[in-house]
């Protein structure tokens, strides 16, 4: 990251914009409220995609700006007063369950239809719904799994305790009898990674013995298809407590990608990436916008916010959405996500047609956003550091520098340049209510 420091330096003045403000009425009602005045123009024409880990909390710990900037997103009756989505890449509990944690630590109150997590988009992948699904990660994984629609689940526990013998790394889990074989186990037609699981070496080994197996993990290695694979949050590193980064789901990810292409030879290849970065999951995230706005005003929500502290995913999937708000126009909404989808999956077909589900076209959906550019806004009270030192040779050193993104990304400097740079989240809401012309009275 260090690479960037001089590169974004350009928030000097980003918090004194100079603009005059006009006020707007104070919000009231539903989750977001409604106009006192029904005029469209008192309607807030934007939204805020608000990143949780780093922007509001360092792990359980809520981060001293949240509380002012809250001040200004919600009403004294504690509604808010534009419409907001949390989309974190956390991937390790239902939604309901994050809203209700994210309520508690900050103090207001979050429905669950405000919290996207990095697994929700996988509502949209109907198809995989009936089929059997093997699932990797920790906490409820198998009631995760469940409330997104997926009715065949097997956890990686249930998969050990039917092949005892797969799992040999820890010495004191090995069986002490050989056990009978397994003779009645389901093909497992598809694996979803949800997050980083407690045991890598088990959870790496039984992922490689069903990819390898096309599905058969009691088989000998040898495939003869290729065994859907969806990974969830794709962060390499994210900011707790500690002084510095921890492991993300994406370390594990490059363990098993590596691990992958060692046995084989050849590259991992993944059915659908979700979370930040991922165009998807902005897709998404817009839709969510979108709905829940419907109810409450007339006025459509045309720019995004994106607030995040990590440039390789938060800024890169918020610049990344907003190329393809640009090019929607052009080549048609539909055609881009279809064409997004296909590339996700290894250049087969969109995920779900409309003729499987024809009751929820998620396609006309996600491809009919109103939003027309979603802004980047970088905060400074988690992964991005700016007072990192600045090298001599910034240009040279910015196409040498590390990147910590996806193997699936390609790296564009372009796309890690936020469109501000403020201090916290409190400043960000400042900032954004400025640009908009947006003060509650």
């Amino acid at each position: 990251m260090r690479g960037f420091s001089l590169f974004f330096r350009r928030a000097v003045g980003v918090l004194g914009i100079g603009k005059t403000v006009k006020k707007s009425r104070l919000w009231q009602c539903g989750c977001f409220g409604t106009a006192v005045d029904n005029k469209s123009s008192l309607q807030p024409g934007f939204g805020i995609l608000l990143d949780v880990d780093g922007v509001l909390v360092r792990g359980k710990t809520p981060i001293p700006a949240a509380k002012k900037a809250f001040q200004k997103l919600v009403d004294p009756e504690g509604h808010f007063r534009v419409p907001v989505i949390f989309v974190t890449n956390a991937g390790n509990c239902l939604r309901s369950s994050k809203a209700d944690q994210l309520s508690s630590i900050l103090g207001v109150p979050i429905s669950q239809e405000q919290v996207m997590m990095s697994h929700s988009p996988l509502r949209m992948f109907r198809e995989y719904h009936d089929k059997c699904v093997l699932v990797s990660g920790q906490g409820p994984v198998l009631d995760i799994a469940r409330n997104l629609g997926f009715t065949n689940v097997i956890t990686i526990d249930m998969l050990r305790e039917a092949f005892p013998l797969l799992d040999m790394v820890d010495h004191s889990r090995r069986p002490k009898v050989l056990p009978t074989a397994t003779l009645s186990f389901p093909k497992i037609e598809a694996i979803i990674l949800f997050g980083e699981p407690v045991r890598w070496e088990t959870n790496l080994q039984l992922v490689i013995d069903v990819i390898l197996t096309s599905g058969n993990p009691g088989n000998a290695h040898q495939r003869q298809s290729r065994v859907p694979l969806f990974a969830c949050n794709i962060d390499l590193m994210w900011m707790a407590e500690a002084q510095s980064p921890r492991f993300g789901h994406g370390t594990f990810l490059v363990c098993l990608e590596n691990i992958y292409k060692k046995i084989t030879g050849e590259e991992l290849k993944y059915e659908g990436l979700m979370g930040k970065p991922s165009e998807l999951t902005y897709q998404y995230a817009e839709y969510l916008i979108r709905t829940q706005t419907a109810k409450k005003q007339s006025k459509p929500i045309k720019t995004l916010y994106a607030v995040g502290d990590n440039l390789m995913t938060d800024i890169y999937g918020a610049n990344l959405y907003s190329q393809y708000l640009e090019k929607k126009s052009v080549l048609g909404s539909k055609t881009l996500v279809q064409a997004k989808v296909a590339a996700g999956k290894g250049a087969t077909t969109a995920a779900v047609s409309q003729e499987e589900d024809p009751e929820t076209p998620w396609e006309n959906e996600l491809a009919s956003p109103s939003a027309t550019s979603c802004r980047s806004v970088l905060v400074c009270t988690g992964i991005y550091n700016p007072h990192a030192q600045v090298p001599a040779n910034c240009g040279e050193y910015i196409t040498e520098t590390v990147f910590h993104g996806h193997r699936d990304f390609k790296f564009d400097p372009a796309l890690v340049e936020p469109s501000h740079i403020v201090e916290d989240v409190n400043a960000a809401i400042e900032l954004i209510f400025q640009l908009e012309n947006f003060i509650v009275e």
